[in-house]
């Protein structure tokens, strides 16, 4: 049969559609020789009805004339209608094709059995054509097939079916005698007792051990579903046993005495013991069951606290169970529950995590795989409790198996999670090497060793991490290898480090050092190797914790006699004690070193030797400090009982105040915090005394301090003027501090004293400031304007002319403000204007008012002195301008001796704004100051510098005369000349020619006027005279320039009207009607004196463009004298 057979279209077309398949796919099926050995037996024999096409994960679409075990997705099921061979012709109609899910096949195979073939097979008209006994073979053939898929359905389902007799039909139940008589039924029953023994015992003959023995690790779960489905099966077939036609063949096989009655009898007893011990088993395994849920529902942090009660279960199943106390069942509960602690464990821990910790940070993971191996390690205690228990309770139920058999994979995954401990510890270990910074001789080359040592090690734990494996199954081996590689590269890196730290600890000179050194590297050390390498540099640590004890007891020998040792900023007593208390913390430092590595040293003489040094440093400190308290407490009461009877404040040789015994006070208030402190010092009665009010002593001192600073303060620096104002106050608050000069330390109401009277010369004090205040802020001001700008500039540089208002204002502004602290400060001190003292007061700041007021002056002078000088002036000072007018050139403003008055008086003026201060003197301010020499003599200097700029300010205007014709002269008058004898007339005037100018005189005086309008424009804008004097010349050059342009467009001009002239002479004969044929001249000039056209040239070179009339009449001229030409050269030729 090939893949061209018309025969499997049906099936192709249903299949490729079903399966969404390729054709290709198909083809490559069809034609297998498997494939068509049974696509013949079911198309060409009679032997098979049925056939599935289905898709098996690993082999892919197949056929099979059976039905297919463990198959669960779709199955197309393709049975045929009835017996015989299939044609082209009716296989469409004899097929029946449909498609099922896998475990839906055997219930439509059953189904069409039932519905579609028996009964066809058993109708006579279907079978009436068949041949003998074709019919009856089809029908038991049925028979057997229906009966393999329901025992096949069931046994998918967990259940054991039990066939029926294929013969045991309900019409054979009404003749017993027929029946008995009927060996074809009688066998069918006998076979069927042989079927059902088979079922029964391969049923009963099932063990929950099996999938253990097959090598699988089933769960607990399993166990309980293994016998919930055996109890109810045992039921199922139960019920089938005892079903009427069950009870009908045991009929049957009793009355005809068959053999196979006691093999059916058998099957009843079999079943109904195993009911007794799956009901058994069952009932007693629910309470471990419930309790494993529990468990499994649980966080596994909390698992570890349900262990016992998991083992505690399954002791209950062992005493209860009649049935279950079995070791090898016991066994198998204990595997199938290590199995799930060890499934959540994997769980739990995630191998992608451990993967990845492994390089990341395994700090984490670690935590998680020590909490699962104290887990499982807890669930082994557990079990050896229970085990113990059940030993001392009654031997007969001991669990006398040996252990390894029921934790063999536990014990496999305890070490295989021991392994990945191992590794993650090590990772945890070098990772400290990260960052790690080593100082000394060569830090930076060992330094670098150690980066390099972890970089490689992270190159190592990469490719560890990378690796394919799973590292929680313990039976993946792979890892293992890579497990044993990587410990072995650890190892090596581990000696490299070895060389490192030695040469490290060699470079240590003390305790301390090598000591942050095994803090630094306090993991790796931990590791076997390392330590053992570094034993010797471990105990030089030692011995130099010895030596630095040795050391501090000789320091104390030595320096506990000289004073110098002690700080000079605390007592001495105090700074004796404050010493030792460094030198036992050099000890304990010292100590210190040695408890970093202690742990490392397992010498437990050298432990005992270096604290019984130390104890004997810190008893020789603790004898030392006791001493120094006994004489520090005797001295100190004397000092205190000493104090308590001083005076509280007392005058000093210079007559200021000052606190009585002030630097012994301090000193015994320090010593009293330092005993406080200490608090172990014997306290004597005037000690005590002291010490309780210590606080109370210790503020008034400091409100004394402050009291004593105002007062003596304000006596130091009182003014001579201030003086009458405050001696009334003064005298007053004197009679009140002598009562702190009869007082003492020891007398009651010591504080509210002090504070009372420290108010009322803070008071004073206050007031005298505020007025001091007020009078700094007064000569403030009137310094201030000794560095005031009185002068306005304009620009960067020029004087713009007198005094800035602003300036004014600003001096009148602050005038007033002196009034008004002068007011402020005369209530201040309490005194009557009409006193002599405060007009005193007022002299004074009068006289700073003047001198304030002569230094602005004479600044301001002085100012204009320096910027007038010629070696002192940074710029122009003053601006003027140089202007021509009727009567000739001139300064604006006038240079002269009015050009700074202005300036002076307005600088004078400044003195008047401010009124005076004092209340005797009435005279002006600005007149007093104008009489100063100072300001005389400057005034009189800037008037010297005003003569010389005015001296040549005329030279300079002198020399610009040159050009004073050019406005004096009357312009009609020289043109006049000009026409008549063609040149400037001068001292020759009488004697001169009439000669009209030519074209050429005109041309010479344009060009001499062009010539000096050049001349002029190359003036200087700006001319400095004598450094401080600016002339600004551009006005007197605009000027002349607009006179020398007047002059040479006077000629201009002339010429122009000559050429209008010319034009229209030109015009009027161009209109005459004659023409003279004598004349041959076509160019005679007109009856004017100047050529036409060198005129008009001579223009154009001086700049001066012909006006638009006189250009279209010169093209009308042009024009007509074209036509006349034209119309004589016509004439000649005719």
């Amino acid at each position: 049969m090939d893949g061209e057979d018309r025969r499997l279209d049906p099936l192709k077309s249903f299949t490729v559609n079903s399966f969404r398949l390729d054709p290709g796919i198909w083809r490559d099926l069809v034609s297998e020789e498997e494939s068509q050995v049974m696509l013949n037996s079911f198309f060409n024999t009679q032997d098979y009805w049925t056939l599935f096409i289905f898709q098996h994960p690993d082999s892919g679409l197949s056929f099979s004339l059976h039905f297919p075990k463990n198959v669960q997705t779709k199955v197309i099921c393709v049975s045929k209608s009835g017996p015989g061979v299939l044609t082209k012709e009716n296989t469409r109609e004899s097929l029946i094709i449909q498609e099922v899910q896998g475990e839906d096949a055997l219930s439509f195979i059953i189904a069409v059995s039932e519905k579609v073939t028996c009964p066809l097979l058993s109708n006579p008209e279907t079978s009436s054509t068949w041949a003998a006994g074709v019919a009856e073979e089809a029908l038991r053939f049925m028979g057997r097939q229906k009966n393999e898929a329901l025992v096949m359905k069931a046994h998918i389902e967990g259940q054991t079916f039990l066939p029926h007799p294929g013969a045991l039909h309900d019409d054979a139940l009404h003749d017993d005698t027929q029946r008995l008589s009927d060996m074809k039924l009688l066998h069918s029953c006998d076979s069927m007792i042989i079927e059902w023994a088979e079922l029964v015992s391969e049923f009963l003959q099932q063990h929950s051990s099996q999938p253990v023995l097959d090598g699988l690790k089933p769960l607990p779960s399993e166990e309980f579903n293994f016998w919930r489905n055996r109890l109810n099966n045992l039921h199922f077939i139960q019920q089938q046993l005892m079903s009427s036609r069950a009870q009908r063949v045991a009929s049957i096989v009793q009355k005809a005495e068959s053999v196979y009655w006691s093999t059916l009898r058998d099957i009843h007893r079999d079943v109904q013991e195993g009911l007794k011990e799956a009901e058994d088993v069952t009932l007693n395994l629910t309470g471990l069951q419930e309790k494993l849920e529990q468990v499994e529902q649980v966080e596994y942090q909390q698992l570890g606290a349900n262990v016992a009660a998991v083992m505690e279960a399954v002791r209950q199943v062992w005493i209860r169970s009649k049935f279950y106390c079995e070791p090898c069942r016991m066994v198998v509960l204990l595997q199938e529950i290590c199995n799930l602690f060890i499934q959540m464990s994997r769980e739990f821990l995630r191998v992608e995590e451990v993967m990845h910790g492994l390089v990341s940070d395994p700090a984490p993971v670690l935590d998680d795989v020590r909490l699962v191996i104290r887990t499982l390690q807890t669930f082994k205690e557990a079990y050896s409790q229970c085990r113990t228990q059940l030993e001392s309770q009654n031997q007969n139920q001991s669990w006398d198996f040996p252990s390894h058999l029921a934790f063999s994979h536990l014990d496999k995954f305890l070490t295989r999670l021991h392994s990945i401990q191992e590794v993650l510890c090590d990772s945890l270990q070098l990772r400290q090497l990260d960052q790690t910074v080593l100082s000394g001789v060569s830090s930076r080359m060992w330094t670098d060793v150690v980066q390099g040592v972890y970089q490689d090690f992270l190159c190592h734990v990469t490719d560890l991490s990378q690796s394919n494996c799973d590292p929680t199954d313990p039976d993946d081996q792979s890892f293992q290898l890579h497990l044993d590689q990587f410990l072995v590269q650890v190892s090596d890196l581990d000696r490299r480090l070895v060389s490192v730290l030695s040469r490290a600890f060699e470079d240590c000179c003390v305790s301390s050092s090598a000591a942050k050194l095994v803090q630094m590297f306090r993991l790796i050390l931990d590791r076997p190797l390392i330590q053992d390498q570094l034993h010797p540099h471990l105990i030089r640590l030692v011995e130099m914790v010895l030596v630095e004890l040795d050391q501090t007891e000789l320091l104390f020998f030595s320096q506990r006699e000289k004073s110098e040792t002690f700080s000079r900023f605390s007592p001495s007593a105090a700074a004796r004690l404050c010493w030792t208390q460094q030198l036992r913390l050099r000890a304990e430092d010292a100590l210190n070193s040695y408890r970093t590595i202690q742990h490392l040293c397992v010498d437990s003489g050298e432990s005992q030797l270096v604290l019984q040094r130390f104890q004997n440093v810190v008893d020789l400190l603790q004898d030392f400090r006791d001493h120094v308290r006994l004489d520090w407490s005797r001295q100190l009461d004397s000092d205190c009982g000493f104090i308590l009877e001083q005076p509280l404040i007392q005058h000093s040789q210079q007559g200021m105040l000052e606190v009585n015994c002030s630097h012994k006070l301090k000193g015994v208030l320090r010593e009293l915090r330092c005993v406080s402190r200490e608090g172990d010092v014997e306290l004597h009665p005037h000690t005590a005394r002291l010490l309780t009010c210590r606080d109370d002593v210790t503020h008034s001192y400091l409100s004394l301090s402050h009291m004593v600073s105002c007062y003596n303060q304000v006596v130091m620096d009182v003014l001579q003027v201030e003086l009458p104002l405050i001696q009334d106050q003064q005298h007053d608050l004197n009679q009140t501090l002598s009562m702190l000069q009869t007082n003492t330390w020891s007398c009651e109401g010591v504080q509210h004293l002090v504070e009372q009277q420290r108010e009322r010369v803070l008071m004073f004090h206050s007031t005298v400031c505020k007025a001091r205040a007020n009078m700094n802020d007064m000569i403030g001001i009137i310094q201030g304007w000794a560095e005031l700008h009185l002068l306005q500039h304009s620009g960067e540089s020029l004087l713009g002319g007198g005094a800035s208002e602003q300036s004014y204002r600003q001096i009148r502004e602050e005038g007033q403000q002196l009034l008004l602290l002068t007011q402020v400060n005369r209530r201040l001190y309490g005194v009557e204007e009409s006193s002599e003292s405060w007009i005193r007061y007022l002299d004074h700041i009068d006289d700073r008012l003047q001198h304030g007021l002569f230094q602005l002056l004479l600044r301001s002078l002085r100012f204009l002195s320096d910027s007038m000088n010629p070696q002192t002036c940074r710029g122009p000072l003053v601006a003027v301008r140089l202007q021509l007018q009727e009567t000739g050139s001139v300064f604006e403003p006038s240079v002269g001796g009015d050009l700074l008055k202005t300036i002076i008086t307005d600088i004078y003026r400044a003195a008047s704004l401010p009124a005076r201060i004092s209340m005797s003197r009435y005279d002006n301010l600005q007149e007093s100051l104008q009489q100063s020499p100072d300001l005389i003599a400057l005034e009189q200097e800037v008037m010297r510098h005003v003569v010389q700029v005015k001296e040549e300010a005329e030279h300079l205007r002198a020399g610009l005369d040159r050009y004073s014709y050019l406005w004096l002269n009357d312009r009609k008058e020289m043109m006049q000349e000009f026409l008549t004898y063609s040149r400037q007339l001068g001292a020759d005037k009488l004697e001169a020619e009439e000669a009209p100018p030519t074209l050429k005189d005109f041309q010479r005086e344009i060009e001499s006027f062009h010539r000096l309008s050049r001349e002029v424009t190359h003036l200087d804008d700006v001319i400095v005279l004598h450094s401080w004097l600016q002339v600004d010349l551009r006005p007197f050059r605009d000027s002349l320039l607009l006179i020398i342009h007047d002059w040479s467009h006077m000629y201009t001009e002339f010429l122009l009207d000559s050429v209008s002239d010319s034009l229209e002479q030109v015009s009027r004969r161009a209109d005459d009607d004659d023409v003279d044929d004598d004349d041959d001249d076509d160019d005679k000039a007109p009856s004017s004196s100047l050529p036409l056209t060198e005129t008009i040239l001579l223009l154009e070179a001086a700049g001066v463009q012909l006006p638009e009339h006189l250009s279209a009449q010169l093209q009308s001229v042009a024009v007509s004298q074209f036509r006349s030409a034209s119309f004589r050269g016509a004439f000649e030729g005719q």
